[in-house]
Order: structure tokens, then sequence, then C-alpha cells
């Protein structure tokens, strides 16, 4: 993947380059300082951009349902992950190991796959998505709410940090894409590169829809100034930008929404039961000293306090250590064994250790490291000094005053932590409070109380907390790993929002809507049938329509079937459910909620699938589940029961030749009263 001498932006369906290189930027190879690219957007006409995004990205993505969008993340998986050679290669220059480069490349490959699996498990076929149950708001049914979710009218701008360019940008944009909100990406200067390397891919495989991405190399000094209600900022980078962003008219008054991911005071705590010679305390340095050096320590979620069981502080400074001398080799990515890179810039390395120089102040001692350029292993295999490129040490300072202010307010955002003593479970969690608001604390322990005593006490002030044992050790994603699945993102200073999350993140980016109205109104609106909305009960039965013929509020209506005392006392034979209130009149009577003996739920449920199901072959392929089963009048020997079962929502799959159909169940009495309701789960062949 060959760059330009200016980095393109890929906006309005084409590249673009700036006509002059006046006012670039340079962009310097991490470990060797050589020229890689430049940076501009000058002339670039940013209203424009956006303006595409808001017609021809909504209109081509408007026109797919979640599921068709999923399928399609699943495809720009693929060539992603066929060429992620070529981004590995980027990403080398920018001081990424082959180990960094795994955790943001195939991280973000991951990221795709995973929205992709979630949306078609767990989004419907469809573009609008329906919120929790439907609320009666009449006694007669008449009137209904319900909440639902449809996406934004704008457009998603998110702007990236430099330590991730690959997998920060697709953790926001797999969201969006699914959503169905086309996403313009601003990376941050340093890395842009890699961005543009993986944007390139997506475009040449021409799987994105028109105007669902484009990509800005460069400032963007004004984009705030065309921002309107409907539009999103996916913020990640430093507290004090968020908050000026987050001062602006358009997120104060415009209605922009605007979400903020920061860097944070994220901790570690050793439990006290955590000795050395446990597996716990060798979970807890290993863990650290991986924090300490993948991607150079540059990382939002990086331990960066240490906190320790008092008297094993000089444990713990000792083992980490020995770890370091006998894994960590710091060097050009380049170079064969080296296990951490350089920081991402000479601005970036300057930067970090003028905050240890804040640290060492405020009472820091190192007792890992130097601050002096360190001895590295060229690409060309060497060893010596690289003052050309943007290496620092693993550093770790003690502090022997744990309420030092700097400990817990300044951030160097490189291979740095800090080790503190912490005297109980409570003095460890009122520390970790600390910080402000954290994206991570990790807790190492064995023991359940310890554990549950700090996650309830860490838990208000971060966004996600591990807890590292014995028992997890292998399968743990560890602590600086965010996943899909789950929420990235925290309280307070680490800037108070959410990415990924699963559904959630999907979520963020469309309006959350009460509508009110008529069954038939709603059943129109949201694609699930409601009660007391149409029904059509013509022939044939809805087991023999496939979903070509299937229609949402097609219904049968079965004929009634009387419930004996023999019924009941076979099913408690036959089962060995001989609960009383089945079995013992006397002791049912006795109960509140019987008027004596009755059958059992699950013979009624049985019964009613006797009634309504059609015993011949197809296009009804299998029963996959039953849902929200409440059982709501008991069934006295004598009584009757019929069952109304109608087609609630209908979702085909993308990629079988079969899909899914909820019908509503209801049954009911002689007296029409409910005795039950569930949903049942068919898959349906489409033809």
């Amino acid at each position: 993947m060959t760059l330009q001498s200016i980095l393109p932006s890929y906006v309005r369906g084409a590249w673009w380059t700036p006509e002059t290189e006046e006012g670039a930027v340079e962009v310097r190879d991490a470990s060797t300082g050589a020229l890689v690219t430049q940076v501009s957007t000058r002339g670039l006409d940013l209203s424009r951009v956006l303006d595409y995004a808001r017609t021809v990205g909504q209109a081509s993505l408007g026109k797919l349902t979640f599921h068709q969008r999923a399928m399609l993340l699943k495809q720009m998986a693929q060539p992603l992950t066929e060429r992620k050679d070529e981004l590995y290669a980027l990403s080398s220059r920018a001081g990424a190991t082959k180990a960094d480069s795994w955790v943001d490349i195939d991280g973000g490959i991951g990221v795709l796959f995973t929205y992709s699996s979630k949306g078609r498990r767990e989004l419907p076929n469809a573009q609008v998505y329906v919120d929790g149950p439907v609320e009666n708001l009449s006694k007669d049914g008449s009137f209904l709410g319900q909440h639902v979710y449809t996406r934004l009218p704008g457009v998603a701008v998110q702007i990236n940090a430099f330590n991730f360019p690959v997998w920060g940008s697709l953790e926001k944009f797999a969201p969006a894409f699914l959503a169905g909100v086309p996403t313009v990406v601003k990376p941050a200067t340093p890395t842009g590169y890699v961005a543009e390397g993986f944007v390139r891919i997506l475009v040449e495989s021409g799987l994105l829809p028109d105007g669902s991405l484009q990509l800005i190399s460069g400032s963007v000094p004004d984009l705030f100034d065309h921002l309107r209600l409907g539009d999103l900022v996916g913020f990640t980078g430093s507290a004090s930008t968020a908050e000026k962003l987050r001062a602006h008219d358009s997120v104060q008054t415009g209605g922009v929404r605007f979400t903020s991911e920061t860097d944070s005071i994220n901790a570690s705590v050793l439990g006290a039961d955590a000795v050395p010679g446990s597996a716990e305390f060798d979970g807890y340095v290993k863990q650290l000293v991986v924090e300490l050096t993948s991607k150079a320590g540059q990382k939002c979620t990086a331990i960066r306090r240490a906190l320790v069981p008092t008297p094993l502080v000089d444990d713990v400074i000792s083992a980490v250590q020995a770890r370091i001398d006998e894994r960590v080799v710091v060097g050009d990515p380049r170079a064969e064994g080296v296990t951490m890179g350089p920081l991402a810039s000479h601005e970036q390395r300057d930067e970090v250790l003028r905050q240890v120089l804040r640290l060492v102040d405020a009472g820091g001692e190192v007792v890992i490291g130097a601050l002096d350029e360190p001895s590295i292993l060229k690409a060309d295999g060497s060893r010596g000094t690289a003052p050309e490129g943007a290496f620092v040490a693993p550093l770790v300072l003690r502090f022997t005053d744990a309420e030092a202010d700097a400990l817990h307010t300044v951030e160097a955002f490189g291979p740095v932590a800090s080790i503190l003593g912490y005297s109980d479970t409570a003095d460890a969690a009122r520390l970790v409070a600390r910080g402000g608001g954290s994206l991570v604390t990790s807790v190492a322990t064995h023991d359940t109380t310890i554990a549950r005593d700090l996650v309830m006490g860490l838990a208000p002030y971060n966004g996600r907390v591990l807890v590292l044992d014995r028992d997890d050790a292998r399968t743990s994603t560890g602590h600086g790993s965010p996943v899909p699945h789950l929420v990235h993102g925290g309280p307070g200073r680490a800037g108070g929002g959410e990415e990924l999350g699963g559904i959630r993140a999907v979520l963020h980016h469309m309006q959350r809507t009460a509508v009110q109205g008529s069954p038939e109104m709603l059943t129109a609106i949201t694609g699930v049938w409601h009660r007391g909305a149409a029904a059509n009960d013509a022939a044939p039965h809805p087991f023999r329509k496939s979903l070509a013929t299937l229609k949402i509020g097609d219904q049968l209506s079965s004929e009634p079937r009387e419930v004996t005392l023999d019924d009941i006392e076979h099913f408690a034979e036959f089962t060995g459910d001989k609960f009383y209130a089945h079995m013992n009149e006397e002791a049912a009577a006795a109960n509140p909620f019987f008027p004596g003996r009755v059958a059992h739920g699950y013979l009624l449920v049985s019964f009613a699938a006797g009634l309504f199901v059609d015993p011949d072959v197809g296009p009804v392929l299998a029963n996959s589940g039953l849902e929200n089963l409440r059982f709501v009048t008991p069934v006295s020997p004598g009584d009757s029961i019929r069952v109304a079962l109608t087609a609630k929502q209908i979702t085909p799959r993308e990629t079988d030749d079969y899909g899914e159909v909820r019908w509503d169940a209801l049954i009911t009495n002689q007296d029409d009263a409910v005795v039950a309701t569930y949903d049942v789960l068919t898959l349906v062949a489409k033809s």
C-alpha cells in the first residue's frame, strides 16, 4: 500500500487531496523519524461533506433493514482480513509491534464480525426497533403506547485518538452503520495514514453503500459550526479537548448529541489474599506488565495506578522488574523479537516525559526504568540509542504518600504506572474513586468477599470492572481490552459516555419515541401485531403458509377442549409433577390462588399446542422456543380452554431459506377469561 505525499481524504464518493502542500503537517515514522506522509484539509468544504452524508448516505442506508446492514458488516470484514498485512505494515510505522497491531487491526475486524452477528440475532429484519412491552392505556385495549427506536436523520461524526486508528474507528462505525446512520471519520493526525489504509480497502471492496462512510484526513476547525439536530459526535481523546467541544453551541443549544471517551486514571487492585506465589499475585504482575508495554502504554484503558496492600509493595516491584527484564524488548517493531515499540511521535514522547516529571515532583520515585534515552533494538539488529525515534522505557513510580493529588489526576499517556499501598478494602475503593471516574479497574483476588466488597465500592466510579483470579486467568480478555459485547466508557473524568455495549451502542444512534395509538395503528407502524388489531381467520391453516404468503395478523382460532380430572392426574403421573395444587383438593382450596385442584400450567400449554398445530410436513420446520409465558386464570376440572394463535412478527433470514415467525398465543376459558399468554417461535420456510 503506497502512501502519497499528502494523505487523501475520502469524501462525497471520491478521493480528495488539497491543491497545495502549503500548511501541511508532516507525519514521521515513530522509530526512525523518516517522513511518512503529510496531512492537510486546506480547501475542503466540510459543510458539503456533512450534507452528502445526510442526503446520499441516509438514502442508501435507509433502504436496508438491520439484517441487511449486518450482513454488509460481515462482508466488509472479509477484505480487511484478506489484506490486513498491508495494515500491519502501516501500523509498524506508527510504532506498533505485531501484538499491538493484532489488538488494533484484528480487534477492529472482530468488532465488525460481532456486530454483524448480534445485529442478526438481536434485531428484527426491519427498520424499526421495538423497545419493551406495549403499554395498555385504556380499559378496553383500544388505546396503546409503545416505545420504538428509529434512526437519527443526520450523520455520526467520529473523532478518534491516535492510539487505535483501526479499532477506534470501527468500534464507532459498526454500531452507527447497523443503526443506519452514515459516518464521517476524523482520525488523529499521527496515525491517520493507518485509518486511510482500512478505508481504502473498504472503498475498493465496493461494499460501502454510497455516502455511508467518509474520511477526513486532517484538521476540522469549523466542523462543529455545520452540525445540527439529528447529528452525533463520538469523541475519543483528552478530557480537556472533550470539554471544549462539549461547550460548542451546536451541542449546548443545537441538539447535537455528544459523547466522549477520554483519558482516565485507571487502577488495578491486588487483593489482600493474593500473596506472592498465588495465581492471583502472578496474574496481577503479568497483567500490569502487559498494560505497561502494550501499545507502549498508549491505551486509554492502561493501568496508571497499581494499588497493593502496603506490606506487598516491595514484592510487587521486584516481580514487575523481573518480568520486564525477562519479557520486554524495546525497539523498532520491524526488528525480530521486539515486544514494545516507540510512542507514536516525538511530541507524544515529550509530553509523556513532562507528565512523569510532574509525578516525580509530587513525590513519585522512579523504581523501575529511567528517564534517559533507552537503548533499543534497531531494525538492522544492532543496539543503541535512537534519538530520531520516540522511545521511552517502561517506567514504574512508587508513591509512599497515597494521598498525593497528582497521583490521582496526572496521566502520563505512555509506558508509565505508579504503585501505592493501601490499608484495607474500603481504603482501596476510596483511593480508586480519587481518580474521578475511570474506564476500568481490575481486581486480582480469589476471595469472593473481597471481590464483592471491591466491586460494590468501585462500580459507581468505573465503566467496567474486571475480576481476575485463577479460574478465569486463561480466558480473561484482560484489563485493557474492551470487547464489543460490553460497554466501553466510564463516568466523570472518563467522559461520561458509553461506546460499544452491544445493541446499546446501536440504539445510541437512534431516537427512542413513545408512539400512542390504536392496536391497528401500532401494528402498522412497528410491524408487530398487537391484540385488538385486525386478524385474518381465512384458510388455509397459518402453518400451511410459507413466509412468502404468511401475513402479520393471520390467525387460527381453535375449537374448545375440556380439561378433565383424569387429564390432570394422568399428566401428574406421566411427568412426576405432583404438586399439591394439582393433586390435593383440601390443600389446593386453602391456597389463596386456587379454587381447588387445578390443571398444570404446562398441561394447558401442551393442550394448546394440540389445538393449533398442523401435523403435516412443512412449511413450518421447527419450534425454536417459547417466551413470555404467563399463567393468569387457574383452570379447574371441567373447564374448557381454547387458543387463538396469531402471526405476530415475521423475520426472514438474509442468508437462509427460512425465517422466524413469532406467534401470539392466547389461551382463554369457557368464560373468555384469559388463562395464559405467551409467544411461540417457529422456523418457517421462505417458499
